[in-house]
């Protein structure tokens, strides 16, 4: 059965704390992207329950709906109608989003701005240089012909540029000119510079003595006699160094007058960046960055810290925080050229696979079963959230074993010393890049059968919760199907359950003498406006008390009471808005009778053809 696309966004837009708490709203291929003002409002286990709504999480201060490819976007095209807002890219949410951070997280998401958008890059260098070393292993000889020495040039360029790469991407997300990021980026890896990759070899360093000889004064000395050497083997001063570059580039546009500001403000952030870079910025960060790179070897390495970080990685998915691990896996493949935080990341990855494709074994919802298959193959695949949003998290005990999954196959990875030249890329995909392909195998086998397993042992499924029997509700009044009012081109459907009454009986004058056309009024039984025809909405008031609807040749007024307009739509709720296309029987308006009576007001509706002059042969009264 298709999904009802309309049902689904009232429902979403129902749970989400009203229009107010809606900041923005965007989608993907396949997700509903929403940046919520309060998230206390937002009614989490009912979005879970909507109809076409396949998971939810939220990241980067944005909640997610997981709705799939081709069935997305027209969710989000009633959604907008539904609430009124208006089309928002994936950029604004992001920013939006962004806003709403704490600080903290504003400097830990800032790593993922940088590196995600290079990573196309990256992945493939990573790939290519995987394949480049497995082929003289099967082919002799292969690795002395001129085709190994054109692949591996290949394979090697983003590594030997990653310095511009990261330059360039963090000009972009400091918001500065990327060309000039560009410069400060191949500056710092400039052939006049010693490769930093060469010194530990070389016989003496070159110097530059910017103000003398000041080897007398060694704190002065670290500083101005400036060792010439590049930065092949950091991103952390890279990065520094763009964002000084940045701030002093937007200080100077606002302070030099424009008539020479093409010319002064490039010409003084780039030596400025460029003596702050290489006196202060790349002498400290550079061993700062050593000293993380280091930390993060040991506990990549050694037994203990890969258990740990194995356990505890899928925490940082779920925080948003994940992708602060690229500064660290770039600068380990800038400097040593293998990422020993990749099988890290794939054991945590496809052990959150495991859980979650067991889940689908063990489930009987079809709900579930249905979100859980594609879920799981999205994890084995490195994209681990819809498997973690949609299954594992929501029912945690999956996720506890892909927990302890991911601990154990992190710890075979250190045993088996396994390593790739690629960030970004974990579980399948990264087979052809892995140092040892057999070894990783059984890394992620290890991995996802030790949490396919423990899901089995752990979780069982919680039955449906038996609803209590109760007393009958009232019965809804009936949507009416009689006509009121009858043109040669169609007729008006009663709109509101409840007794039709004469227009003079209307309990107003202006409506009663038919100065606004002829009609009927509507006696309401039940506080709810239907459309009465197929059409579209002319015009709806901001209070949501009345709105004109147009359609084969009929302009329809609906007033919900009179004078209501005084309660400034206080008991009123509206569905629809200016220009939307509507079917007869669709939800309108909803309206309190009682909350109408007792501000002192009549809640007879007037269903008023407007254009009643122009049309020939029309009738009026119930039929």
């Amino acid at each position: 059965m298709a999904l009802d696309y309309r049902k689904c966004a009232e429902e979403i837009f129902a749970n989400l704390g009203g229009k107010d708490n809606i900041i923005s709203a965007a989608h993907c291929a396949t997700r509903l992207r929403l940046v919520i003002a309060d998230n206390s409002k937002v009614n989490s286990k009912a979005l879970e329950d909507v109809e076409g709504v396949k998971g939810m999480f939220e990241s980067n201060g944005q909640l997610q709906l997981i709705i799939g490819t081709g069935t997305v976007n027209k969710v989000y095209d009633e959604f907008l109608a539904v609430t009124g807002l208006t089309a928002a890219t994936k950029a604004e949410v992001k920013e939006a989003a962004a806003s709403k951070m704490p600080l903290w997280k504003k400097i830990l998401k800032t790593p993922g701005d940088i590196f995600v958008p290079i990573l196309p890059a990256i992945v493939a260098s990573g790939l290519m240089m995987g394949i480049v070393e497995a082929i003289p292993k099967f082919v002799e000889g292969f690795d002395k012909t001129d085709w190994f020495q054109f692949l591996d040039l290949i394979a090697n360029t983003a590594f030997v540029c990653l310095p511009v790469l990261v330059a360039i991407s963090a000009a972009r997300v400091f918001g500065g000119n990327v060309f000039l990021g560009a410069v400060i980026g191949f500056l710092m890896i400039h052939p006049s510079l010693m490769n930093a990759w060469s010194v530990g070899t070389a016989e003496s360093i070159p110097v530059w003595h910017l103000f003398g000889d000041l080897s007398k004064i060694p704190v002065l000395s670290f500083f101005f006699d400036v060792n010439k050497v590049g930065y092949q083997g950091h991103v952390i001063p890279v990065i520094l160094a763009v964002l000084l570059m940045c701030v002093v580039e937007k200080k100077l546009h606002k302070i030099v007058p424009e008539v020479i500001d093409l010319f002064v403000t490039p010409l003084c952030t780039v030596l400025v960046t460029a003596f702050v870079t290489f006196t202060v910025i790349g002498p400290i960060f550079s061993v700062l960055e050593n000293w993380v790179l280091a930390g993060a070897k040991w506990l990549a390495g050694s037994l203990p810290g890969a258990v740990v970080m194995g356990a505890i990685y899928p925490w940082t998915v779920v925080m948003g925080l994940h992708h602060m691990y690229n500064v660290i896996e770039a600068g380990m493949i800038s400097s040593t050229g293998l990422n020993t935080w990749m099988p890290i990341a794939s054991a945590a990855n496809f052990a959150q696979f495991g859980a979650c494709f067991a889940v689908f074994f063990i489930t009987k919802n079809q709900k579930t079963k249905s979100v859980a298959l594609p879920a799981s193959l999205s994890a084995s695949l490195g994209i681990t959230e819809p498997a973690i949003f949609g299954i594992n998290f929501r029912f945690m005990k999956p996720f506890i074993a892909g927990m302890i999954g991911g601990a154990v196959g992190a710890l075979a990875g250190a045993i088996f010393k396994l390593g790739a030249p690629v960030y970004g890329v974990t579980g399948i995909p990264a087979i052809p890049a892995v140092n040892n392909v057999p070894l990783y195998l059984l890394q992620l086998l290890i991995a996802g059968g030790v949490a396919f397993i423990l899901t089995f042992i752990i979780w069982k499924e919680d039955k449906p919760v038996e609803k209590k029997a109760s007393a009958p509700a009232a019965p809804a009044a009936a949507l009416p199907t009689a006509s009121v009012i009858r043109v040669p081109g169609g007729q008006v459907i009663q709109p509101v359950p409840g007794k039709v009454i004469p227009r003079e009986q209307i309990p107003d004058e202006t409506f009663a003498t038919g100065v606004l056309g002829d009609g009927v009024g509507v006696d309401p039984s039940e506080g709810v406006v239907y459309a009465p025809f197929d059409g579209e909405i002319a015009s709806i008031f901001d209070t949501n008390h009345a709105l004109s609807i147009e359609g084969n040749g009929m302009e329809l007024l609906i007033h919900v009471g009179v004078d209501t307009v005084n309660m400034k739509g206080d008991g009123f709720k509206g569905f629809v808005h200016d220009g939307d296309k509507v079917k007869a029987g669709q939800k309108l308006i909803e309206f309190d009778i009682n909350k109408i009576k007792k501000a002192g007001y009549s809640p007879v509706v007037a269903v008023l053809l407007t254009n009643s002059e122009d049309i020939d042969g029309y009738e009026v009264g119930v039929k």
